[in-house]
């Protein structure tokens, strides 16, 4: 009954100790209203090294919902400083699974571009929430090339997979424990009507 007190008093705790959620403005516009033209951040932008190129990505609009159209703009640079890439980028993406074991969805194909003033400018619209994994190939010097970056579209949930596991196990214990009580009860029931008609 102490451990299964405690397991409580922990998860109420660690629950009580998420980070608030926070309204996604800046400078006093919606981030969500944000394009390719506005002078503050896109939602994602980040930076990877492929080889012999720096691979520059970032996605508009700063929180891409479900049904709604966005674009992913990428920038291929040789790291020796010589002209960007010219070649053809191809988009794939893949919705990734809530539950990691199982596997994500088959590569599906947004697009192959030709670079627009030295950038790759590729629009998306996904009708489900969810994680997706985008990747963008290429081909420098006969060599295959890509690059991975996550894409969130809808807001996040609010419980995680872990949050869910967490809170099962919780209920699992509790579950236990009661039932244990009932059957330690019952058995001290019985043990006492019995003695009590035993007529010796």
């Amino acid at each position: 009954m102490k451990a299964i007190k405690a397991i409580l008093l922990i998860a109420v705790l660690w629950l009580g100790l998420a980070p608030p959620v926070a309204a996604h403005h800046i400078l006093g516009r919606p981030a969500y209203s944000l394009n390719e033209d506005s002078n503050t951040p896109s939602s994602i932008q980040g930076e990877a090294l492929v080889e012999d190129f720096m691979v520059t990505f970032m996605v508009f609009p700063a929180f891409p919902k479900p049904g709604e159209p966005g674009r992913i703009h990428l920038y291929i640079k040789p790291v020796d400083g010589s002209d960007p890439f010219q070649g053809k980028v191809a988009f794939k993406v893949e919705k990734e699974n809530s539950i990691p074991f199982l596997g994500n969805s088959k590569p599906a194909p947004l697009g192959v571009q030709p670079p627009d003033s030295n950038v790759f400018r590729q629009s998306f619209k996904f009708s489900d929430a969810g994680d997706y994994l985008v990747t963008a190939e290429f081909k420098a010097g006969g060599k295959p090339l890509h690059v991975d970056f996550a894409l969130r579209v809808g807001a996040p949930p609010a419980l995680g997979l872990y949050e869910i596991l967490f809170a099962l196990l919780v209920a699992v214990i509790v579950i236990f424990g009661a039932l244990h009580r009932k059957r330690a009860m019952t058995a001290k029931i019985r043990a006492a009507h019995d003695q009590d008609t035993d007529p010796l």
